[in-house]
């Protein structure tokens, strides 16, 4: 099994474990499966530290290097078919970094561990990382989205293999 981190998941990890699920705490840590980061965090990472969005206690040069190899994380490169798949998918989320660990997720296979609940509106499988519990529906995460606002109901269960908060 891959399991693709999201950033938040991965930055969780080293500098905010308490925020994470016991679960997920055990899935990182453990060692029956791959454990993907992908260049599209890196990325995200070097870009919100250098605008002072994001505090590290080292640059994101050695930082992230430093914890992918100390934690035995398989790296994964953006390929142009990750790329590209990106604009066949639909426009639930508009945040780049988000839709490109989508593209990897389904292309690769992985599962992608995160705590985003708008993951749940895609065709990937998810595990929940976040220590609440993720909207059950995908209808209950279009009503929170859309603050009473009239929105798109998608009837698919939050329990189903795609899109799935915790696929059986």
């Amino acid at each position: 099994m891959q399991l693709l981190l999201d950033t938040h998941v991965w930055l969780w990890w080293f500098l905010e474990p308490r925020r994470l699920s016991d679960r997920a705490k055990g899935l990182i840590a453990g060692d029956d499966h791959t454990l993907l980061f992908s260049a599209a965090s890196s990325l995200e990472i070097a870009l919100k530290y250098a605008l002072k969005k994001l505090k590290l206690p080292e640059a994101p040069a050695r930082f992230v290097p430093d914890r992918i190899a100390r934690h035995a994380m398989t790296p994964l490169p953006i390929q142009h078919s990750h790329a590209l798949r990106v604009s066949e998918l639909p426009r639930h989320h508009s945040d780049p970094f988000d839709r490109l660990l989508i593209a990897q997720a389904q292309l690769e296979p992985a599962i992608i561990l995160t705590a985003d609940p708008s993951f749940i509106l895609y065709e990937v499988d998810i595990l929940w990382a976040g220590t609440g519990e993720p909207p059950s529906l995908v209808s209950e995460w279009n009503a929170r989205r859309t603050k009473g606002r009239r929105a798109p109901v998608r009837r698919r269960r939050a329990g189903s293999r795609r899109g799935a908060a915790h696929p059986k």
